[in-house]
Order: structure tokens, then sequence, then C-alpha cells
């Protein structure tokens, strides 16, 4: 896999549109034949390409927060630096922070990754070795399987019982994220890597051990992947893996509290689902749990997501995610509302002059409304239960038009607010 900070230098002095994706992501010769097909494309004049990517800044590193989610909006972000792109889509940085004030947080946070990395490895040596356990290696109560070959040769080595409550419950789901790891994305050639599968397992492992409530669920390996594909330094895919999550447990949560289809196509299909007893759209919150990865292929999914971001983005990220103390770009927090607005993206801008900013209103949850109108009509006519719901949504994927999606989605949303306004 190409690096992309390398890459991004070099590809400054070349047209946007001429560089093939598959240098980027590499499909595996024996899984090429059966690959959907991939429907984004670089096209010079609207993808954000290096070089106005670079031009985005000031000297002293103030970023043209505006500039940027106008571009990524009309073509999407180039791979060579998409993985920087989203550090400040996803609020790992504010768009007013200066290169030097980057450069400090980032080396905070790569300490505390380490930090954080060593307490695993204390409790748990294969942790950062470059490899990675696929078999439990502690039974319930904290007591260690020590006849299981594998770990053995993985260099597991738990020889007491272990008590604590907190690394028995974290240790338990080692093996798990060991099995969905060697499941990821293995049409990539990234992933014949088996250190990269490692780099993946240990971003995982390390996440589970630090929010205990969360842990690990399956599909969070899906959500963690591409970070570690676009990001080479793994704490820096391990921070924008945690704001992906903070924004992806709001998406999810929000699902099941309100409303989120407006208009007469999505009022039939919800009054159709709930008909057929569709267990709170369960297939929807699979939707939203891996954030569509099931429904486009990889490039495609990765296209939907920074367009989702750039849509739904609010300079004030940073400083809600950040901890008040280690904040150090605190200017975008005092923006007027007229300097908010300019700076936020096409959907976010629409709740703020609503008023429902903050709100649970996350963009997903149209985008699901919108993959499912795709479908609507056989839906509404074929569906007998709810596993003919599940085919149907699942003969879609891999299919979708990203842009055409997120389209749908804002006039779903514009209904939405409509319908929000009346008395």
């Amino acid at each position: 896999m190409v690096g992309c900070e390398g890459l991004a230098g070099l590809l400054c002095k070349k047209s946007g549109g001429e560089e093939e994706l598959g240098v980027f992501y590499p499909i595996r010769p024996e899984c090429q034949e059966n690959a959907s097909r991939t429907r984004f494309r670089l096209r010079a004049g609207k993808t954000l390409s290096p070089r106005k990517w670079h031009a985005a800044f000031c000297e002293d590193g103030h970023l043209d927060i505006a500039k940027v989610l106008t571009r990524i909006q009309r073509g999407g972000i180039h791979p060579a630096i998409k993985g920087l792109v989203w550090e400040f889509l996803l609020g790992c940085y504010g768009p007013n922070s200066t290169f030097e004030e980057r450069n400090q947080i980032r080396q905070r946070r790569r300490e505390q990754y380490s930090i954080w990395k060593a307490e695993c490895k204390n409790l748990v040596p294969v942790i950062g070795s470059g490899k990675f356990i696929t078999t439990p290696i502690i039974t319930d109560d904290g007591q260690p399987i020590t006849d299981s070959s594998t770990n053995n040769d993985q260099g597991v080595h738990v020889n007491n019982a272990v008590s604590d409550k907190k690394a028995i419950q974290w240790m338990l789901l080692l093996h798990q994220i060991g099995l969905d790891v060697v499941r990821t994305d293995r049409t990539l050639v990234f992933y014949e890597s088996e250190t990269n599968q490692a780099k993946l397992w240990d971003v995982l492992a390390v996440y589970a051990w630090v929010d205990s409530d969360i842990g690990y669920v399956q599909g969070m390996n899906d959500i963690c992947s591409p970070m570690v594909i676009l990001l080479e330094n793994e704490a820096d895919a391990f921070w924008c893996f945690d704001r992906a999550m903070k924004r992806l447990l709001s998406s999810c949560l929000c699902v099941y509290n309100r409303e989120k289809t407006s208009g007469a196509v999505q009022v039939q299909l919800a009054c159709k689902l709930k008909e057929l007893d569709g267990g709170e759209y369960l297939f929807a919150f699979r939707m939203l749990m891996v954030l569509f990865r099931r429904e486009f292929t990889f490039v495609d999914a990765l296209y939907l997501w920074e367009l989702m971001w750039a849509l739904e983005y609010n300079p004030n990220m940073f400083s809600i995610y950040e901890e008040p103390s280690a904040a150090t770009d605190k200017s975008s927090a005092t923006l007027s509302t007229k300097e908010l607005v300019k700076n936020c993206g096409k959907f976010e801008r629409k709740n703020v002059k609503t008023g429902t900013s903050g709100q649970p209103t996350a963009l997903a949850v149209f985008l699901v409304a919108s993959v499912l109108e795709t479908k609507n009509k056989r839906i509404l006519n074929e569906a007998k239960g709810l596993d003919d719901v599940v085919q149907i949504v699942e003969e879609i994927t891999g299919n979708l038009d990203a842009k055409k999606v997120c389209k749908d989605a804002l006039k779903i949303h514009s209904k939405y607010l409509s319908k929000a306004k009346m008395p």
C-alpha cells in the first residue's frame, strides 16, 4: 500500500483525474473478477486534489474549511490526502488551529496512545508484536487457557488467573476481534500482510480497553479498517477511529428516538415495515453500525463517508470532542452565527439556521431512508415478512451511487424540516 503523505507531495504536481484508484486500493488478483464496479471517479476541477488541499492553508496553518467542504461535496477527496482530510472532517483538529498547535496535539495523542498500548501489552504480550490471536486466552472467570497451541505459538502467555473485572471483560473480547480482523476487507492486497492485520487488531484492542463501556462489537472492524489503511501512524489511525465512533454512536442512538421519515413514500415504507414486525428496523441499524459498508464498494463507501462528514461538518466539533483543558483551538467556539453557518456543511447549515443543530438528526438516518427508497416498490408490493425485506435490501449490495443517495437524503431532510416547522 502506498503511503498517503509521500504521495501527496508527488501528486500535487499532477492533474487530479489521471491516477488509477487501483494504485491506492489494489485488489487481490483472485478477487478482481467478482469485484463490484466502483462508481467513484477522480474528477479534475471537482475532486479535492493535493494541490487544492495544501493551498487551503494559510501561512501559519489555519484552514479555509469552507472551500474544502465545497470541493469535497462536488467530487470527494483524492486518495493521496484522504486520511489527512478525514482528521479535520472528524474533528481531530479544528480549522482555526495552527501547524504548531496541531503538532502539539498530535504528539500528545501519540504519547497517550503509547501509554494505553503499553497497559494492554502488559496484560497480553502479543499486543504490538505484529501478530494477533483468534482463540480464547482466558475463561469467563479469568482462568488462563493453557492448552491452546495456537496461543502459545503467537506468544500469548497468561500464566496467572485474572481477577480484575475490566481486564477479564477486555481479554474475553480479543479473540473475537481477531476473528473479525481476518474477515475484514480481505479482497484488498493491504490485508494480505499479517502485520497490517495485526495493526488493525491492535487499534481495536486498545480502543476496547480504553472505552470499556463500548468495548468491541462486530462491525467496528469495518469502520476502523479504512483509518488503518489511510493513516500510516497507528496512533493517528486510533484517534481518527475514536472520533468516527463518537459520531457513529450518536447516529445509531437517534435512529430509535425520532421519526426519521417524511413524505408519502417514506411514511408508506415505515408503515409497511411496522406491519411486517420489522423489529425497530434492525437491518437499518446494521446500515448505521457499519456506515453502509455492505451497500457500497470499498471505494464508494469511503466516498460516501466523506460526503456525509462534509455535509454535516460543524467547526465546533473539535472543541466538543476534546477535553477542555487540552483544547488549544478554542477560536471556533466563539464564531458568530454568520461565521458558523459559512463554515458548516450543507446539511448542518440547515440545522444551524433552523435551530436544530446538536439534536439527533444525523444525516446517516436520512441516508437509510434514501437507501430504502431505492427498493420501495418491491418492499411495498412483494415483502410478506421481515425476511423478504432483508433479502430485498441485501440485493443492493455494491450497486448504489453514493452521490445520488446523498442527494436524495438531503431532499428527505428538507421535507423533514418543513414538516417540523408545521404547527
